[in-house]
């Protein structure tokens, strides 16, 4: 079921349930109202209100129209990492019969080609798979929070050491010394 227009989280959980989001036919009223027809033609079609449709279009499909956007864009991005490592493929295929019949010049040719490809091929992945990425460690909050709580442990020597102990414990990617 789709967010609500409103702070709940659902249509379901809301002061006013979308007629839209849980139609039988939500997915063909979306369809026809990102093609711009006539709510008045969407409504006598599908037996729901123009209201409904103005409400729905206004408060539920921008953001389906964002999740559908971003679903493209991934597809694409898919479909381009797989032209790429064809065009590798072939690159490949290129150098090796160079090599074969000991054209040199061509060898190297395809031996820039597949590099070239490669670091193509290692961009596009860092694209695709680029999450936001979070040092905590060096965040000033948490060096903040850090400060204060080592610094509330100091009538407590022996909290205070496991507490340090533990932040800079082994594996967790932290330089800190304490102090």
């Amino acid at each position: 079921m789709q967010p609500c227009c409103h702070r709940f989280t659902s249509a379901a959980t809301c002061c006013r349930t979308c007629s839209i989001c849980v139609s039988d036919n939500a997915h063909l009223i979306n369809v026809a109202l990102v093609s711009r027809e006539p709510y008045r033609h969407i409504a006598s079609h599908y037996g729901v209100s123009t209201g409904a449709l103005q409400r729905h279009s206004q408060e539920h499909l921008p953001e389906l129209l964002l999740k559908a956007k971003d679903a493209v864009e991934a597809a694409e991005a898919d479909d381009l990492l797989g032209e790429v490592r064809s065009l590798h493929a072939r690159t490949l295929a290129i150098l090796e019969a160079a090599e074969e019949s000991e054209e040199l010049r061509t060898a190297l040719g395809a031996i820039r080609e597949a590099r070239a490809n490669l670091e193509l091929v290692a961009r596009l992945r860092q694209l695709i798979d680029q999450a936001p990425q979070i040092n905590l460690y060096l965040t000033p909050e948490w060096v903040e929070v850090r400060a204060l709580i080592v610094g509330a442990l100091e009538p407590y020597p022996e909290a205070r050491g496991s507490v340090l102990s533990a932040i800079n414990g082994p594996g967790n990617g932290n330089g800190w010394d304490g102090a």
